[in-house]
């Protein structure tokens, strides 16, 4: 009997590593951060390398510990931050360039010409997504035209692009395998939801050599084998998942109605809406759940740009904090009278707005405002986003929510996740692990592995840590709600589009 599954989880800002038993909780996990690249206003962009030389890192100490203790590692399941865009040289493995980043907004430009052109009803049909610079399809059209002669190498097939998970699968495999999931392939912008293959149509409408793409593959079979020169031996590399469908897998959320949030350097609701895909009218994303053999689960998304970012924010930028741990104390330091809202909305807004030129504000500031109003007004606004989504994902997917699954960092601070059923009318409940992501990534790659039987086993696992019931009235929710309303309106259209 194989004792344990590892996750890597290649978050945005840190890279870690988790083993977990058969009950799901964890044994050891090693985390390091690794740097971010602004080169210009409304750019984010990371070093490839380094979230490789990172995440190795921290699977070769997790691996050597299992090795040490006698653990024997079934498989390897990955997590990933989704539509970060990555090209390299097929025969190398060289990176040419840098990632460009889910938060990067410098392909504003090209999408407003995709709309002007008409594509926009296509795009949402065949792929489920709108046409936003957050996705790797308008990112990859833009390295293939700002970098010489790369469009001529992927044509005739130097050059392969992939998300994250597609390029640390070719690593760990020495090369051997380039290949993506079937959920990180739903976030490109390229991919039909409908027959499981990337567009021909979208691919000539970005000018995207098909050769350059990886396979597609389900969420949850052995893709490959690690290289033992990088771990010692050959793991079976065997699932994989965009972080926030990872998480969803993680949370159990296996019924339709089904939902999770999950709060990272962005924040992410998906709701399980079973084997059809919902087309939504109201700025949410229907993206691939999972897939596992020929089944497909759907799920509706709001996806959030910016939550755990504001607090890193209000440490780095500002100053004002030393640690994230403060926060909750400085929250609860103050009344919420003299409300002070903060929309961060430093890289544009997500779900339902999808506005790429809002920008950051702080309003209701007065003399009197101090650091821990500014605090508490960052960890608000991860509440008010989730209701933003909430409210629009109840109404279109017809599914009163019974409670609301929630996962990431920011849970550990028990005044937001107050706040948050508060402010959304509903139970938030928050799982003993809440390392659901790489959990999540560990489940698709066990059940591959027969490590784990099915998902009522897995169902089984997940524990309740606690409930947080909502305290408010109606009439106070819904003044407090209004108020974030009007700050948005003044965040938004705030960057002019040649900016």
């Amino acid at each position: 009997m194989k004792d344990a599954v590892l996750a890597i989880d290649q978050g945005t800002t840190s890279s870690r590593a988790i083993l977990f038993g058969h009950d799901g909780v964890p044994l050891l996990g090693k985390t390091t951060e690794f740097p971010q690249v602004y080169p210009e206003p409304g750019w984010v962009e990371h070093r490839p390398d380094q979230i490789w030389r990172s995440q190795l890192d921290v699977t070769q100490l997790v691996l050597d510990f299992a090795v040490a203790s006698s653990v024997d590692v079934a498989a390897i399941g990955i997590s990933n931050q989704r539509e970060t865009t990555i090209i390299w040289d097929r025969v190398t493995g060289d990176p040419i360039g840098n990632a460009i980043v889910w938060q990067d907004r410098r392909t504003a430009g090209c999408c407003e010409e995709l709309r002007q052109a008409g594509w926009e009803p296509d795009i949402r049909r065949k792929t489920g997504l709108v046409i936003d610079p957050y996705f790797s399809g308008t990112k990859l059209h833009w390295m293939l035209e700002h970098v010489d002669g790369l469009r001529s190498r992927a044509e005739k097939g130097e050059i392969a692009f992939g998300t994250v998970d597609s390029y640390l699968i070719y690593r760990l495999t020495g090369g051997k395998v380039h290949v993506t999931d079937v959920t990180n392939a739903s976030r490109t912008m390229l991919l039909n939801i409908h027959t499981l293959d990337w567009d021909d149509d979208i691919l000539r409408a970005l000018h995207i050599p098909r050769a350059m793409l990886p396979d597609v593959r389900s969420s949850s079979e052995v893709y490959g084998y690690t290289d033992p020169s990088l771990v010692g031996r050959e793991i079976p590399i065997a699932g994989a998942a965009g972080d926030q469908q990872a998480a969803t897998f993680g949370q159990a959320c296996f019924k339709r109605g089904m939902a999770k949030q999950t709060y990272g350097t962005g924040s992410f609701m998906l709701m399980n809406i079973g084997d059809e895909p919902m087309v939504s009218e109201s700025g949410l994303l229907t993206t691939i759940a999972w897939a596992i053999c020929n089944d497909v689960t759907y799920a509706l998304e709001g996806a959030i740009f910016i939550t755990g970012a504001a607090v890193q924010w209000l440490r780095d930028g500002l100053g004002i904090i030393t640690d994230a741990g403060e926060t909750e104390a400085l929250a609860r330091s103050i009344e919420s009278i003299g409300r002070v809202y903060l929309v961060p909305a430093f890289t544009g807004l997500g779900a339902p707005y999808w506005d790429p030129y809002a920008r950051g504000t702080i309003v209701g500031l007065t003399r009197g405002t101090g650091r821990a109003e500014i605090v508490r007004a960052a960890l608000e606004a991860a509440a008010f986003q989730t209701r933003d989504v909430l409210d629009v994902m109840q109404a279109e997917s017809g599914y009163d929510l019974r409670a609301l699954r929630v996962d990431g960092g920011m849970v550990e601070n028990d005044f937001l996740m107050q706040f948050q059923a508060d402010i959304i009318g509903r139970p938030v409940q928050r799982p003993s692990v809440t390392e659901t992501t790489a959990l999540g990534a560990a489940y698709l790659a066990g059940l591959a592995v027969g490590f784990w039987n099915d998902q009522d086993e897995i169902s089984r696992n997940w524990q309740l840590d606690r409930t947080f019931e909502p305290s408010l009235g109606e009439h106070e929710r819904h003044s407090l709600y209004a108020g974030w309303q009007r700050a948005v309106e003044r965040s938004r259209g705030w960057s002019q589009p040649d900016e």
